[in-house]
């Protein structure tokens, strides 16, 4: 295995596979972070004709079309690869030519990208040479108290623990990234979403119905011990039982070049 595979991108289709039923149920959050990431473009000026949507699970392509946008869809998994246009892809190896695109929209799923450098690169090749590119992906931070009270459990329960939460860059790795693949006036802003749930199980849910479950190549096939998530959650809980979760997000902006 290259030491570039950090994520098994067969678990992360068979994942937003599995989740495609089920996204109606975390359609509010996709949909408002959608909402603020392609708020952006109001300040732009520009008028957009024909846009990419790399991985939006339904949240991205209504809002440009409600702008007159035309859209393909891409996905790496197909039973999200839907809509008029629509094609089954993975950003790492992008089915698309050069300069085909003058708005690229990948909101929420270059995070499970292996090699996101090779990904930026080739997104800007796709765009035209005055396109826009405009990605968000979940920052360092990201369920790190969820992380710290697994490993935490899973120590107590097995004396070890396998990695179950992705890493994530943090916001001068994303600048960096976005000059490192040759995009024009790059941006990279940090957006803070808050999240309560009435009970903490229902976090792991909403991670489960929008895909977004442990596909690190690394992790552990074997099941893991019954108390484990009982016994982590009960530790990040607070006295009412309510779980309060802090989602800090990258949204980052280039121009074709």
């Amino acid at each position: 295995m290259s030491q570039m595979e950090i994520f098994d991108r067969r678990a992360v289709a068979a994942h937003r596979t599995r989740a495609a039923p089920r996204l109606a149920k975390v359609r509010p959050v996709l949909d408002e972070l959608a909402f603020r990431v392609l708020d952006r473009l109001d300040d732009t000026g520009r008028r957009f004709r024909l846009a990419l949507d790399i991985g939006g699970r339904g949240a991205v392509a209504p809002l440009l079309n409600a702008r007159g946008i035309e859209v393909v869809t891409c996905d790496i998994s197909p039973a999200l690869a839907h809509g008029t246009a629509s094609v089954a892809g993975d950003p790492e190896f992008l089915p698309f030519g050069p300069a085909r695109f003058d708005l690229i929209v990948a909101h929420m799923s270059l995070h499970w990208v292996n090699d996101l450098p090779g990904a930026l690169i080739q997104l800007r090749q796709a765009l035209t040479p005055e396109g826009l590119f405009i990605g968000s992906l979940p920052l360092l931070g990201t369920l790190s108290e969820l992380r710290s009270a697994l490993i935490e459990a899973e120590e107590v329960l097995t004396g070890g623990a396998a990695p179950r939460v992705s890493p994530f860059p943090t916001l001068a790795d994303c600048a960096g990234l976005m000059q490192r693949a040759g995009f024009a006036l790059p941006i990279a802003e940090r957006e803070e979403v808050d999240l309560e749930y009435a009970e903490p199980f229902a976090l792991l849910r909403d991670l489960r119905d929008a895909g977004e479950t442990n596909a690190l190549s690394a992790r552990s096939r074997r099941i893991p011990p019954r108390a484990l998530f009982p016994m982590a959650l009960a530790t990040i809980a607070g006295s009412a039982g309510r779980l309060r979760i802090n989602l800090p997000i990258a949204v980052l902006s280039g121009w074709g070049s």
